[in-house]
């Protein structure tokens, strides 16, 4: 059995098998990735796509302070945020920039434009969802990975992604990543995870 045909039998098994022996290590030491096809729940697309925009060129830590910040003082839903005063959420942490772009993303969502997201390929989500003002590729990936727990997305964009890599590979052009992403597909996303947890763990375990 050629390796394509024994990932995707072990995608229908409900495991993910990485050929390659330094993905499949970081598997065992950190334990299996929140996407498909393990078992792990859909979140709601315009709660995954507000804090995906929170996030934007932050550290997580910040990122996950505002988003606690925005959760306590809204129901982060999109009838709510569409009225909120810029102002109030610029006091939470959230820039000028960034209470529009929500502001933008809850009218495209009463409006009906995240409405069955999950009948659509990558590339069509990505493509629909660029259309709203601060939606770009990488917000719209997280909400693939995190939203639709989709395995095979490759965010390049992700400056932790890129530093695990080249922590892992020694790779860091663009050409490089895009060649070593073409040996870890259908699983990708699993292994940008794994990226993440590298660079967290950085100087741990020998990493």
């Amino acid at each position: 059995m050629s390796r394509p045909q024994r990932q995707k039998a072990a995608a229908a098994n409900g495991a993910v098998e990485f050929a390659d022996p330094r993905m499949a290590e970081l598997q065992r030491r950190f334990g299996p990735a929140p996407f498909r096809p393990h078992a792990a729940e859909v979140r709601p697309a315009y709660p995954t796509l507000v804090s995906s925009i929170v996030g934007q060129q932050l550290s997580g830590k910040a990122a996950e302070t505002i988003w606690k910040r925005l959760e306590q003082r809204y129901a982060v839903e999109p009838a709510v945020l569409v009225a909120a005063d810029p102002d109030e959420l610029r006091s939470l942490g959230l820039s000028r920039a960034k209470a529009g772009f929500i502001h933008d993303l809850s009218r495209f969502a009463l409006e009906g434009g995240l409405d069955d997201l999950e009948h659509q390929s990558d590339a069509e989500i990505i493509a629909h969802l660029t259309q709203v003002k601060g939606v770009g590729v990488w917000t719209v990936q997280m909400f693939l990975m995190f939203g639709l727990r989709r395995p095979d997305v490759w965010p390049l964009l992700d400056l932790g992604v890129r530093k695990g890599l080249e922590r892992v590979y020694g790779v860091s052009d663009r050409a490089g990543l895009e060649a070593l992403g073409e040996r870890l597909r259908p699983f990708r996303s699993h292994a940008a995870w794994y990226m993440w947890r590298v660079v967290e763990n950085a100087g741990a375990g020998g990493l």
